[in-house]
């Protein structure tokens, strides 16, 4: 562990945790999948299925790794996404023809259908997530959670599980 700066003493009395960026981050985040859970017409589908569906839908067949890269979701955690989409036969997974240990996801006709009866309701939860922002706040929120999130790609991948969106 890292030993605090000389000053950080001080500083701790003023630290106030609620003020912080990853303290208002997260509580963001719940509200937004709080909205999701309220909203989707899918009571079984969670936000980060539903990312990984879209991701795969965009690429057309794919790997588990695509898939990850994609999504920012660690690969254990999009291993078990694929379990619970295959299992309720939304996704379809075969073994690359050139390398049998390359895993391929491709959605199935209902996946595909999934996606276009939820996609209207995302949109949904998208604004209402951000519904008390004016469109200039809108625009200056998206931009600065692009740029924190290409900010930190020396970090190590710590998504929570099925949560990404």
């Amino acid at each position: 562990m890292k030993s605090p700066p000389d000053h950080a003493s001080a500083h701790a009395a003023h630290y106030e945790f609620t003020e912080q960026v990853g303290h208002l981050l997260r509580r963001a985040y719940q509200r937004h999948v709080a909205i999701f859970q309220q909203t989707i017409p899918d009571s079984q589908l969670t936000a980060g299925q539903f990312v990984v569906m879209c991701a795969i839908q965009a690429q057309g067949p794919c790997s588990l790794s695509e898939i990850a890269r994609a999504t920012a979701i660690d690969q254990a955690t999009v291993r078990g996404i694929i379990e619970r989409l295959k299992s309720r036969e939304l996704i379809a997974v075969s073994h690359d023809a050139r390398d049998r240990r390359k895993v391929v996801v491709l959605l199935a006709p209902a996946g595909e259908a999934l996606i276009n009866e939820v996609v209207p309701f995302a949109q949904d939860i998208t604004e209402r997530t951000m519904g008390g922002l004016n469109p200039a706040e809108r625009v200056a929120l998206l931009y600065l959670l692009r740029k924190m999130s290409e900010l930190g790609d020396d970090t190590p991948d710590t998504a929570d599980s099925d949560s990404p969106i």
